[in-house]
Order: structure tokens, then C-alpha cells, then sequence
């Protein structure tokens, strides 16, 4: 394949314009696409579905009129994500067999926007976990060091971009599974609006609508074109984020304004913080003093053990419907070791779940939202650390082997009192790395990763920003301005 030499020093919205212009061929780009892929990714596990016939005879087509993308590569996550055609895991075993025959209209937004798949990124099983290590397909590794993980549950996505596959990929995120994995691989990683982008025709919400679909991307400009190609309700959706006074592209480079910065290097959910992250937070704060903000240290006052009670029975629930659903779609009830053992005990815990213990849970974080509305009503965004620590080691989050033991019998005899606490110190584990990025699925609020810190020894160590409900227009000025500050796409790990 002949491909494009200086492939990967541009971002989608270079790609683009490059051939908008003449100078390069979406051919060229696919075959650099594809190149990257199968050089590298023997290494990264980021790419588990290629797609690469269909997405060469695409390259070969005349792209949609006034697409902002034509021609530029692209990858998707496998999970909810349907593409005709196209395995749809959800990384687990009991879907390994299931092709869907249509399109979720996510996945036709981004096709009418000229980007080509080339095909589906590595995910936990229903993308319940912080890391990207399903039994399936094997852990994704992180191309910054590849003993570590790149998060979850878009690691394949943020790893393949990381590594230069792509220069966007799809991401969704339920409880932080955009904004981890672009801490852990250094990418600016936008989670919208509740409502902002499309989830049909499958569904019209996933996890109580805590989970929102956009991307992972290198640059800030690239999200923002992204998200305005791809926002919007689809047809019957039960709520809509508010309109945007102009296209997100437009707000990337202008002015910000005078804000209101709240900062907290403390966790909004768990205990503590490694120092690197509060050092993160803390320079980070002191960059916006630097751009002219008013910086203040302040925190919302919550009930964390009420809020992360609430955040595990609703997430539990959403996995458990992910488990039955996967048995609708293959048409077959699930047998034993289609699941995951911790998902299989995850799965008998929802359905000893009470009706009014759901109803409490979801009143719970519904309240969170006006918390989160009057903090926001003194400040324009809140300043925190998007992970706990830097990124941890493969295999780091597994259980125990006593773990593993107790997990089996519990599996095998599910008595409710051992089954909550089980899953309150499954959950417990689970959300330590992140206790800041739950809050704002549960508030529905727009929040995002902006990677400005590096470890000594050369790990990504992003801030999280969380904005009011529906403006992301916001967040877009201050992370462009940010990133001509201090910019970072340049940055490239050592992988070849």
C-alpha cells in the first residue's frame, strides 16, 4: 500500500482539509489507517473487528456532499455501536456470534460526515469496567507503556488514537468511559449533555441515561466538529439536550471569557487522590489563573456514600439489562460461562433488586443534578483530577484469587446478604481510580478530560472540567484556549 508518509501528524479536521484540497485520497488515507493497524497492533490489542475491504471500496466512493470529514479514517467501539455487517460483542462471549443488519443512527451520522470505518475497538464486557481487559479478546495495552492499561471502557478507542491508527474514534460513557481512557493515553476526551447525540434505533437511553456517545480525539477542534456532525435527538428520543446558540466548531479559538474556575484536588466520590493528580489539578489551576480566570478551591457538598450506593445499584441494573438483552438479540437464553463470572454475580445481584430500592436510586441522582445545578450557579466550571492515579498496571483491577473462590460459590449460591456485600466491594474496587467521573453521568452534565500533565517517567495525567447542563460550549472555549497554552497533540508515544 503506497498510503500517506505524514499520516500521522495530522488530526481529522487536517486529514480533511488535505483532501478537501486535492492533496491527498481517502485511498491513501485508509492504506496509512490500515498500515498503522497492522504493524502496531499486534502489541496494543486496540482493534478487535478490521474492516478493511469495505472501508477501501468506501475509500473508492465520491464522499456525502459537504461532508466535514471526507475520507478521513475512522474506528468504533464495539458496544451499542451497530454497523450492518459487522460483529457486535459488546466484549462478551455470549454475543461473539451476533451481526446486526443495520445501523444504529449514531453510526449513520458519522458516515454522512464522510468518515470511513475501518472497524470495531476492544471494550470490557458491556463496558462495565474502568479497564479494557474482556475475557473475549484479551486486555488492550496502553501505547504509553504497555504493562498498563488505557482505561475503560474505551480503551481500544483512546489506545488506537493514541497510537496514531486514527485521529478520532468512537467512545461512549457511562460513568467516566471517555474521560478515562483519554487520561490514561493523553487525548482531549468530551462526555456531552445528557440527550446531545443520538442512541437509536436500539435504544432510548442506556443506564437510566447516565451513558452518552461521542469520541475520543487528539485535538479539541476535531471533538467539537465531531459532536456538531453528530448531535442532535434521533427520532422518539425521550429527552433532548438544549440547543446550542451556534456549532460547537464555532466556539473552539473564541474568547472564554472572564470565568468562574471551582477547584477541588480531593475526590468527589472515594477517599483519596495520588499526589501526581493533585499536582495536575493544582498546576492546572494555576494555568487558568495565568489565562485571567477567577480561581477559586471549592467543592459541592454531597453524600458520597448515598450517591455511590445509588451509582452501583443503577449501574448493576444497567449490566443486568445488558445481559438480557444480549439473550434477545442472540435468541437463546444465556447458558453458564457466556458471562464473565464477575458479571454473572453482577447480574444475580440486580435481580434480588427491589422496585423502591430502584426508585430510591434513581430519585438519588436525579437530586444530584439540582446539587450540581446550584454549586454550578456560583461557577462557570469545576476543576478536579479525572482519575485517582496515573494508569495502572494490566490486570491490577482483578479479583483476588480468594476473591475469584468466594465469587464462584456466591455464582453458584446467591444468598442475598453475601451478594451486597460482594458487590459493594466489587464496586468499591472498581470505582477507586475513578471517584470523579460518576457524578456528572448521574447529573447528566457535560465534563471532559484535557490531558496538560505528564509523570516524570512519561504517563498521560489529565483534569477533568465539568460544565453546566448543556454547555459544552463552555468547555469547548476553555479547552481551546488551553491547549494553545500548553498544546499536546504533538506528543507521541514511543511505538514507531
Amino acid at each position: 500500500m503506497a498510503g500517506f508518509a505524514e499520516y500521522a501528524d495530522y488530526d481529522a479536521t487536517g486529514l480533511a482539509e488535505l483532501v478537501t484540497a486535492g492533496e491527498v485520497t481517502p485511498r491513501e488515507l485508509v492504506e496509512s489507517a490500515i498500515e498503522r493497524i497492522e504493524r502496531l497492533d499486534a502489541r496494543l490489542n486496540a482493534v478487535v473487528y478490521r474492516d478493511f475491504e469495505r472501508a477501501l471500496e468506501a475509500a473508492d466512493r465520491p464522499p456525502p456532499d459537504d461532508a466535514p470529514f471526507p475520507g478521513v479514517p475512522f474506528l468504533l467501539k464495539d458496544l451499542h455501536a451497530a454497523y450492518a455487517g459487522a460483529p457486535l460483542t459488546s466484549g462478551s462471549r455470549a454475543l461473539a456470534d451476533y451481526v446486526p443488519d443495520h445501523n444504529a443512527e449514531l453510526v449513520d451520522r458519522h458516515l454522512q460526515a464522510g468518515l470511513i470505518i475501518l472497524g470495531k475497538t476492544n471494550t470490557p464486557e458491556f463496558g462495565l469496567a474502568p479497564v479494557t481487559e474482556p475475557e473475549l479478546f484479551g486486555p488492550t495495552r496502553n501505547p504509553w507503556d504497555l504493562q498498563r492499561t488505557p482505561g475503560g471502557s474505551s480503551g481500544g478507542s483512546a489506545a488506537a488514537v493514541a497510537a496514531r491508527y486514527v485521529p478520532a474514534a468512537h467512545a461512549s460513557d457511562g460513568g467516566g468511559s471517555i474521560r478515562i481512557p483519554s487520561s490514561a493515553c493523553g487525548l482531549f476526551g468530551l462526555k456531552p449533555t445528557r440527550g446531545r447525540t443520538p442512541l437509536g434505533p436500539d435504544f432510548a437511553e442506556l443506564w437510566f441515561g447516565f451513558s452518552q456517545a461521542h469520541a475520543v480525539t487528539r485535538t479539541v477542534r476535531d471533538s467539537a466538529r465531531l459532536l456538531d456532525a453528530t448531535c442532535g435527538p434521533g427520532v422518539g428520543a425521550p429527552y433532548a439536550a438544549p440547543t446550542p446558540a451556534r456549532p460547537f466548531a464555532d466556539e473552539v479559538g473564541a474568547p472564554p471569557g472572564r470565568l468562574r474556575i471551582a477547584f477541588t484536588t480531593g475526590a468527589l466520590l472515594s477517599d483519596d487522590i495520588d499526589p501526581v493528580c493533585k499536582e495536575a489539578v493544582t498546576e492546572t489551576a494555576r494555568l487558568c489563573e495565568e489565562l485571567g480566570h477567577d480561581v477559586v478551591e471549592a467543592a459541592p457538598d454531597l453524600d458520597v456514600e448515598e450517591l455511590t450506593d445509588a451509582f452501583v445499584v443503577l449501574a448493576v441494573a444497567g449490566g443486568a439489562f445488558e445481559a438480557d438483552y444480549a439473550a434477545r438479540l442472540r435468541g437463546r437464553p444465556l447458558e453458564r460461562g457466556d458471562l464473565e463470572l464477575v458479571q454473572s454475580v453482577l447480574v444475580k445481584v440486580a435481580k434480588k433488586t427491589s422496585a423502591d430500592r430502584l426508585a430510591w436510586a434513581l430519585h438519588t441522582t436525579r437530586q444530584t443534578a439540582q446539587t450540581m445545578g446550584r454549586f454550578l450557579s456560583d461557577y462557570d466550571v469545576l476543576l478536579t483530577s479525572t482519575l485517582a492515579e496515573p494508569p495502572w498496571p494490566i490486570g491490577a483491577l482483578d479479583p483476588s484469587p480468594g476473591e475469584k473462590r468466594i465469587l464462584k460459590l456466591v455464582d453458584a449460591v446467591p444468598a442475598r446478604p453475601l451478594l451486597e456485600a460482594l458487590v459493594r466491594q466489587i464496586s468499591g474496587e472498581l470505582l477507586r481510580p475513578i471517584p470523579n467521573t460518576p457524578l456528572f453521568n448521574m447529573s447528566g452534565q457535560p465534563a471532559m478530560n484535557v490531558p496538560l500533565h505528564w509523570t516524570d517517567d512519561g504517563l498521560p495525567v489529565g483534569v477533568q472540567f465539568a460544565g453546566r447542563f448543556g454547555d459544552e460550549a463552555t468547555l469547548f472555549r476553555l479547552a481551546a484556549q488551553l491547549e494553545e497554552a500548553r498544546p499536546w497533540a504533538d506528543r507521541t508515544p514511543a511505538l514507531g
